[in-house]
């Protein structure tokens, strides 16, 4: 017997019209039935319970957010209140979130601060379930179907089957070659995921590489200096080691100069100047090649008309850049304690013998 999964798409809507599309196209194509909020009124509470019970009778659902949060009912948005009655009716929910790297048309990308927050939060929730990260809308069709099929098998739901199909031999035959398909897609989509999983090693490594093997030579203004001094060379790991901590959130490049400036001069008798101790045409470079490499970008915060400072903060692959380094130092910091341990305990051994080792 065929069965058909019922699968409602919740998203907002006219920013992500395409992306919605591809992804009822995605269902379509994979012979089950696509629901989505545009069939009905938002804000009709009659509406409401028809969406309700739209959700009730599918067997999955799959929930698209971007940069925005969407309308409002009240204190919650359409989309979230569509999540959350599916989440609470055992709906398995399917989340894919835009990642925070991506650019975006700025006229679909809310700037009001409460549905900022609200949208911080409800990706936040989403994140706490089932979720995978897309860049753009073909990325993201890839991402459902791969999704789609992975649940389709290891939590498959009740469906919808015709009346009239028996189990006949035909059917039995039909059941076998579907097992089969199934069982050969399953093999290529985990072996797609472990060409993805080796792409995205192979780019992280050649980012850290790139970080450790390119040098960029920083100068010091001291107060009461009268020129550039202490011409000193760094690795743009080094650099980035010590920036990505400011990035977390988001600093200014006036900032980063100063910070760079307080932590790398080289004479710690005099004080650098408060004010771009270090060139602000080399920090801008160096903050532009970290932007090319991806793992820092322009902050997406609203600020006010009056600064006129630029603002940086970490990407996503920045955060697993800084958070591998820190990693590494941890664990070689460890490492060194444990060996200064054990060389303690010998030497106090040695000069008293009669000490015995712990155990």
């Amino acid at each position: 017997m065929k069965t058909k999964y019922q699968i409602f798409v919740s998203s907002t809507y006219e920013d992500l019209k395409e992306e919605r599309d591809l992804v009822i196209k995605a269902i379509l194509e994979m012979g089950h039935i696509p629901v989505g909020m545009e069939m009905f009124s938002a804000g009709d509470e009659q509406q409401w319970e028809l969406i309700k019970s739209q959700i009730d009778d599918c067997d999955y659902y799959v929930v698209i957010s971007a940069f925005r949060y969407g309308s409002l009912d009240g204190d919650i948005g359409y989309t979230e209140k569509e999540y959350d009655y599916a989440v609470s009716k055992g709906v398995p929910a399917l989340g894919f979130v835009i990642n925070d790297a991506v650019n975006w048309a700025a006229s679909k990308v809310d700037t009001n601060a409460l549905k900022v927050e609200k949208l911080r939060a409800f990706k936040n929730k989403i994140q706490s379930k089932i979720v995978s990260y897309w860049n753009d809308k073909n990325d993201l069709y890839g991402k459902v179907s791969i999704s789609l099929m992975k649940q389709f098998n290891t939590n498959p739901r009740v469906g919808w089957i015709k009346s009239s199909e028996q189990m006949s031999p035909d059917i039995v035959n039909e059941i076998s070659r579907l097992s089969n398909e199934n069982s050969l897609l399953r093999k290529k989509v985990d072996e797609l995921e472990v060409e993805i999983d080796r792409e995205q090693k192979e780019e992280f490594e050649k980012t850290l590489e790139t970080l450790k093997h390119n040098k960029r030579t920083l100068s010091f203004f001291y107060q009461y200096g009268r020129e550039w001094e202490d011409h000193t060379e760094f690795s743009l790991l080094q650099i980035f080691n010590l920036l990505a901590p400011e990035l977390m959130i988001e600093n200014s490049t006036k900032s980063c100069a100063r910070m760079l400036g307080l932590s790398f001069k080289p004479d710690d008798e005099r004080r650098i100047r408060t004010e771009w101790g270090t060139p602000s045409n080399i920090v801008k470079k160096i903050l532009a090649d970290l932007n090319v490499l991806d793992i820092i970008m322009p902050s997406p915060k609203k600020k006010s008309v009056k600064d006129d400072n630029d603002y940086w903060t970490l990407t996503e692959e920045g955060k697993r850049i800084f958070k591998a380094v820190r990693r590494e130092l941890l664990e070689k910091n460890l490492e060194k304690a444990l060996l200064a341990s054990d060389e303690e305990e010998y030497s106090e051994t040695k000069n008293n013998p009669k000490k015995k080792k712990k155990k």
